[in-house]
């Protein structure tokens, strides 16, 4: 949202609110910082260890007294989380406009990714306005019968970020972490046994090759703290870290020879970076990088990953067919193109 954050409120005819829900404050500080933002209200939603059904209610109450009080013309959110699928239906039950960034991504499983799967296509029934990065995403939203007035090709913000930061980044020092493959897995499905058949996974990978190096920065979710520190802590191959400030993490994607991962952003960034992506997921609502061979979805079988990523470090061949680049999902140009949606949308105009 940062770029849509800093294009919008450049807009002389806009008043922009930005909320946080709260959630893994010690990673927003430090992106807010970086992107040159700032925060209007915290939510403080969060607390430890909550379950879906407490967080949801706590988000619904925190945003019917933001939204009631403030009576915004238009509020916008981006991606899957619990939080946008909130803040969508508390505008619908206010009658407030909402627009969805990132709209249109689908795996056709409601159940994989949990929760986020049904989040997006629940907002898409909620929103006005969808911003949809993609062809393939657009065609998604318009097969749910919406109007095709109200979905919008833009491209995908996390682009426009990654640019931002790649120019940034050349005019500091370079930050070298010394490692050739990046790894992160975080997400609610690969808690239990995926994560723990990762973490083996990594074992094994550095018996194989006593000289590779893995850069793991873990998520602070207890439940994959907790496994990542039993299984993987001193090995001597691996360097567990908090989780990487947002240029870092770039930076990390730019030095690394192939990245490991259950993000979906990063699924969008690496290959835009030339960068091969092994997915450690069942299947993926970014279909296009698979599409162009960029990206690979491979589960989270410990032997399966093992092998997929042996092939990546000594097929030269193959490497090179997935580290060739190109993005599907941008040009680095989707907030300018928000922005001059929503000023027509908000003027009354046909966008």
């Amino acid at each position: 949202m940062a770029p849509v954050i800093r294009a919008v409120r450049a807009a002389p005819e806009l008043e922009v609110s930005v909320l946080a829900s709260g959630q893994h404050r010690e990673m927003l500080v430090p992106l807010v910082d970086w992107f040159e933002l700032a925060i209007d209200a915290d939510l403080r939603v969060m607390t430890e260890n909550q379950s879906l059904s407490a967080l949801t209610a706590r988000l619904m109450q925190a945003f019917e007294q933001q939204f009631a009080t403030s009576r915004p013309d238009l509020v916008l959110a981006q991606g899957d989380t619990t939080t946008v699928m909130c803040a969508a239906l508390s505008c619908f039950y206010l009658n407030i406009p909402f627009g969805h960034v990132e709209a249109g991504l689908r795996t056709f499983d409601l159940r994989n990714p949990f929760p986020e799967e049904f989040n997006r296509v629940a907002v898409t029934r909620l929103a006005q306005l969808h911003f949809c990065p993609t062809e393939r995403s657009r065609a998604n939203v318009l097969a749910e019968q919406i109007d095709a007035a109200t979905a919008h090709l833009t491209g995908n913000t996390v682009i426009d970020a990654l640019q931002f930061a790649t120019r940034k980044l050349n005019t500091l020092p370079a930050r070298n972490f010394g490692h050739d493959i990046l790894l992160t897995a975080h997400r609610r499905e690969n808690l239990g046994v995926p994560l723990i058949d990762i973490c083996g996974a990594m074992i094994d990978l550095c018996r194989e090759f006593p000289q590779l190096k893995i850069l793991y920065p873990v998520h602070p979710n207890p439940n994959v703290r907790g496994t990542v520190q039993r299984l993987l802590a001193g090995q001597p191959q691996i360097t567990l870290t908090d989780p990487l400030p947002y240029p870092d993490l770039v930076a990390a994607m730019q030095q690394a020879k192939l990245i490991l991962s259950d993000s979906g952003g990063i699924q969008e960034e690496a290959p835009a970076l030339g960068k091969p992506v092994l997915v450690l997921r069942a299947v993926t609502e970014r279909p296009e990088g698979v599409e162009l061979g960029v990206t690979k979805v491979i589960g989270t079988a410990r032997a399966a990953i093992v092998a997929e990523t042996r092939r990546l470090l000594l097929d030269s061949d193959h490497y090179a067919r997935m580290a060739r680049g190109g993005c599907p999902y941008g040009d680095g140009r989707a907030a300018e193109r928000i922005r001059s949606i929503i000023c027509q949308f908000l003027r009354g105009a046909p966008a």
